[in-house]
């Protein structure tokens, strides 16, 4: 496609009446290209933002939570169904907690088709449908595919809510979500939530393995084009290809954001009357820096906001995992938390400078989303600029590549009086099985504190070891503590770094 045929085709797209809002759409097929994804983000970052259409019937506006889950697709009309491809798409209606539009189209042989609207295709319980040929656009949808067992195509994926996705492994269920772009997260002046507006879903091959989606973020700050190759399997694997155009010079950009949930654990439950021993969608932040060192962050719920950087150049990894994954771990027969997916980032190329941001939010009920955690360049993105991005999501039970250090698998804190704490920290791992058990020991350090007590033990019960510890506060105000188990001067296990408040 040349330039003349691409901004023909652009010009012709039924997709840019979403940034005009309010035009009808133009039937029929139009040439498609991901070069032109990349056209319109960077055309769209040139001109004023233009707020989506949130524009629904009244019927649609304020439906409360199990309202809103009574408007359900039709599973008989999703896309490609009866077709034998591996992968099946449904959508979600708009109403009170998605108002805005987005508008979703089918691309084969080069040419993309607008996915129609069509009332009829949902189920709306109490609530009045809308108008025969109503044009409300979608909500957002969700990817089906034989992952679980080949005659049921299980939902892997779902894109629903601002610039929000998530997915599953074979076996688990949802937990944690990514997003495409967060922007001033975690600053006073309030956050700015990017959202996709248009979507292109490639048409896979009958004995393709993998699907292709396209997208078209926008927002205040900037626009932005996707590129998504999502594989299904024992791992979910997200290969991403971002390109930023920026409106206005970004500061805070947050980059492969992870939004998490994490309530109480064995680390922390204080106040907190529950028959669970944990309830979280993720324990912990792992880190695979760029100096090859590998770190070890066990999640907190915190009195008030806690903000934590870790610099960085040219990150190796980084992600929001669920270490524990046994059901005496929580005991929830309604939740299955130890179901629920790790989420690992693997930057392709050089990032350069920056940092891992983790924010953990006070939270007193498990339904709320309080944990997050991006890259945040250290450099700020120029306005009019063109900054791209590429990484790899692993949706999981674990790191795509295992660590070869032994890691940290429970973090326990209990009380030992008022001033002083006792950490119990459990390892496992391979590396542990051929250690010499008289050269093993606990290095711990911690600033604003004193660290008594330090021992090392094997642990029967997980075939690991034990490192255990005393802290005595000297201060009332939160203390940063590092261990790691070390064989003579060569270092067992990865780092744990900690951040205990009073």
């Amino acid at each position: 496609m040349n330039r003349r045929q691409l901004l023909g085709a652009t010009a012709a797209l039924p997709l840019l009446t979403v940034l005009r809002r309010g035009a009808a759409a133009a039937p029929g097929a139009v040439p498609f290209d991901a070069a032109m994804v990349r056209q319109l983000a960077r055309d769209a970052a040139s001109k004023p933002f233009k707020a989506p259409d949130n524009k629904l019937p009244d019927s649609l506006k304020d439906l409360d939570y199990d309202r809103y889950r009574a408007l359900r697709f039709n599973p008989e009309k999703a896309l490609w169904r009866g077709e034998k491809l591996p992968f099946e798409v449904q959508f979600f209606h708009r109403g009170s907690f998605y108002t805005n539009r987005v508008d979703i189209y089918e691309v084969a042989d080069g040419q993309a088709t607008q996915v129609p609207y069509k009332p009829e295709n949902f189920s709306f319980g109490t609530t009045p449908p809308p108008a025969a040929g109503s044009d409300l656009g979608f909500g957002g949808f969700r990817l089906h595919a034989p992952i679980n067992r080949p005659d049921y195509y299980d939902e892997v994926c779902v894109f629903l809510g601002a610039s929000y996705f998530r997915a599953v492994a074979k076996g688990q269920v949802y937990g944690l979500s990514s997003r495409g772009l967060s922007i001033n997260t975690g600053e006073a002046a309030g956050e700015e939530f990017p959202a996709f507006r248009v979507f292109w879903i490639e048409k896979p091959a009958a004995n393709a393995s993998s699907i292709v989606i396209h997208a078209l973020l926008d927002s205040e700050s900037a626009a932005a084009a996707y590129r998504f190759t999502i594989r299904p399997g024992e791992t979910t694997v997200f290969d991403v290809e971002m390109v930023i155009f920026p409106r206005v010079e970004l500061k805070t950009a947050g980059l492969a954001a992870i939004t998490s949930m994490f309530f109480f654990g064995p680390n922390d439950r204080k106040q907190i009357e529950d028959f669970r021993p944990a309830v979280h969608d993720s324990d912990g932040l792992a880190i695979f820096n760029g100096r090859g060192e590998q770190l070890w962050r066990p999640l907190h719920n915190p009195r008030d906001l806690q903000i934590s950087s870790f610099g960085d150049r040219s990150p190796r990894g980084f992600g929001l995992m669920q270490r524990q994954k046994e059901f005496s771990d929580y005991q929830d027969l309604e939740s299955s938390f130890e179901r629920r997916p790790s989420l690992w980032v693997e930057p392709i190329g050089d990032w350069g400078e920056g940092s891992v941001q983790l924010l953990e939010i006070p939270t007193n009920e498990e339904i709320h989303d309080n944990i997050g955690s991006f890259w945040r360049p250290k450099n700020v993105l120029p306005a009019r600029g063109e900054q791209a991005f590429t990484y790899r999501l692993h949706w999981g039970p674990d790191q795509p590549k295992p660590s070869a250090l032994a890691i940290f698998s429970r973090s326990g804190v209990g009380s030992r009086g008022d001033d002083t704490k006792l950490f119990v920290l459990d390892l496992i791992g391979d590396k542990l099985k051929s250690v010499d058990p008289t050269k093993i020991k606990g290095v711990v350090t911690a600033e604003k504190a004193e660290i008594r007590n330090i021992v090392t033990q094997r642990n029967p019960q997980t075939g690991g070891w034990r490192l255990s510890f005393e802290m005595a506060a000297k201060v009332k105000t939160p203390v940063e503590l590092r261990a790691i188990l070390m064989q003579e001067d060569q270092p067992v296990s990865e780092v744990w770094v900690y951040r205990w408040t009073p």
